[in-house]
């Protein structure tokens, strides 16, 4: 089996002021999600949600060895990485048609292999 990871990019402030009912509604995306990669034969290995980006530190090197420490989201953009699965899968036609659930409600999801996984 080749190893995927599902990235969630997306926009923070959206997810913060939405309503219960729509956050309900995305997370029955993610139960729908679920459900689809057991029955398809694909194998959930790992995931999460991800804390708001203003909750991440980033370690910067420079060319010449400098580190700096940093608290805050790796790039100043309106989208940010919000959650991840990572998913066993010997059909990639197949994986990435049941991430078209995720995309109903997250928009853009990328889909990449693991390197040497």
């Amino acid at each position: 089996m080749t190893s995927y990871v599902v990235l969630l990019p997306g926009d923070e402030a959206t997810w913060e002021n939405a309503s219960d009912e729509h956050k309900q509604e995305m997370y029955g995306h993610h139960r729908e999600f679920a459900r689809l990669l057991a029955e398809r034969g694909h194998k959930q290995t790992g995931g999460a949600e991800l804390a708001h980006s203003r909750e991440a530190w980033v370690l910067r090197t420079d060319a010449d060895g400098t580190q700096t420490v940093t608290q805050g989201p790796y790039a100043e953009t309106a989208e940010q990485l919000t959650g991840f699965y990572v998913i066993e899968s010997d059909d990639l036609d197949d994986l990435i048609d049941c991430c078209k659930v995720l995309g109903r409600g997250e928009g853009v999801i990328e889909v990449r292999p693991i390197a040497g996984a």
